[in-house]
């Protein structure tokens, strides 16, 4: 092939001085993301047995115990008071969960984790060994019963009194094991085991942001639907002469996700006759002259725990046992009136004791839900019946955010079981 063809390359225009960048932005610049990772914490976390020591890297200041997040590496240092007739030494993260039911007797425990790292062996090692090893361990991100997978489940603790009745743990830990020969033990040298819980908690966040509020009609109140926000509907059955059913309409951010350090946003309209809203008012969501320290409608998130030990089914049913507990509180505003309605809004408040979100890990199940209820205190005598509705949402441990690195969370499925 003849070269005589091929076309010339112009030479590159010389710039008389190479652009200049920072690491801010300047006053006419705007920052559209930036994929920086968390700060990592600079502190130790210190266990001292009689002849071993422990010595976590990366852990906040005066932690009280080290925590790691999702396939976090646990770094340390083991250190030996002595190193006389010293064989072997080695470092192990573990986990499992147990899973009691009291009312039968019976126990189920799923191991979760087994890391053994061996730092040093006579048998292995040429050198003597050491008073100080350092090691690099990393956590699994999955685990298997044997027949699902599973994400590694969070630090946690739930039990249910009485009977039928259960308790279960999930509980992780590291330890170093330092063994020495037979004749250093007679004289009282002796190996050495020293060991520390840790907390594990996966951190997530929600893939869409919190919409903002949603706007009302300037005629009707009614709030401007948006596909930033989803609508879930229920009935109230009127039971006095002349009153009509109340149509009961719940907004929330249509995600369903949501962040435990953030307040969950909501919208409420109640539709139906002026008779019907009248009748309805001493039962609302805000207090009253005539019941200035009860209020009937409420919305709360429950949380869900339920456990099966036995894995079996009695004539087709499950021999699951649950708890349910209230983690969060709204607090109702109203937001205006119609000829036919009642709108408002307000925040639900989480409890700061949540550290976690749901989560599946073998026979032990964690559902979070919102749920909206009309309970009246006397219901043969209530003008209506009681109203419930249930909305299935899964809670992140940190909240949206454009440049962040860790998991977003999506929507979650309909639970096969409601509460």
């Amino acid at each position: 092939m003849s070269t005589s063809s091929l076309p010339s390359y112009v030479a590159p225009p010389a710039f008389p001085r190479t652009p200049s960048y920072s690491a801010e932005p300047q006053a006419f610049e705007q920052r559209l993301a930036l994929n920086r990772p968390a700060r990592r914490p600079s502190g130790n976390f210190v266990k001292q047995a009689k002849n071993v020591g422990l010595r976590l890297f990366a852990q906040e200041d005066n932690a009280t115990l080290p925590t790691y997040g999702c396939g976090a590496a646990v770094e340390g240092e083991v250190s030996l008071s002595k190193t006389d007739g010293v064989t072997a030494v080695e470092v192990k993260i573990e986990g499992s969960l147990r899973l009691r039911e009291v009312a039968e007797g019976g126990t189920t425990t799923y191991k979760l984790c087994l890391t053994r790292v061996p730092l040093w062996s006579k048998e292995t090692d040429s050198d003597p060994c050491p008073a100080s090893l350092q090691f690099s361990l990393t956590l699994p991100t999955t685990f298997s019963d044997g027949r699902e997978t599973y994400p590694l489940p969070p630090t946690h603790d739930v039990h249910l009194s009485g009977v039928p009745g259960f308790n279960a743990n999930i509980e992780y830990a590291v330890s170093a094991t330092m063994v020495r020969n037979k004749a250093t033990a007679l004289l009282r040298l002796g190996g050495g085991v020293v060991s520390t819980p840790l907390i594990y908690y996966p951190r997530s966040r929600p893939a869409v942001p919190l919409p903002s509020p949603m706007r009302q009609s300037f005629d009707t109140f009614r709030f401007i639907e948006t596909p930033e926000w989803r609508s879930w509907e229920s009935t109230m059955k009127a039971r006095i002469s002349g009153a009509k059913d109340i149509s009961c309409q719940l907004f929330l951010p249509a995600a369903r996700v949501y962040c435990i350090n953030q307040h969950i946003p909501f919208h409420v309209t109640f539709s139906s006759s002026a008779f019907s809203l009248a009748a309805f008012l001493p039962y609302g969501p805000t207090a009253t002259i005539l019941a200035p320290n009860k209020v009937f409608t409420r919305i709360r998130v429950l949380r869900q725990s339920i456990v099966d030990v036995r894995n079996a089914m009695v004539l087709g049913t499950k021999t699951d046992i649950w708890r349910v507990d209230t983690i969060g509180e709204a607090e109702f505003k109203h937001s205006g009136d119609g000829p036919d309605l009642l709108c408002f809004n307000g925040q639900i408040r989480l409890d700061p004791q949540v550290r976690i979100g749901g989560f599946k890990a073998g026979g032990l199940v964690v559902k979070d839900f919102i749920e909206f209820t009309m309970i009246p205190p006397d219901p043969p005598k209530a003008p209506f019946a009681e109203m419930r509705l249930v909305v299935p949402i899964r809670l992140t441990t940190d909240p949206w955010s454009v440049d962040s690195l860790m998991p977003a969370i999506t929507e979650p499925s309909t639970p096969e079981e409601s509460i």
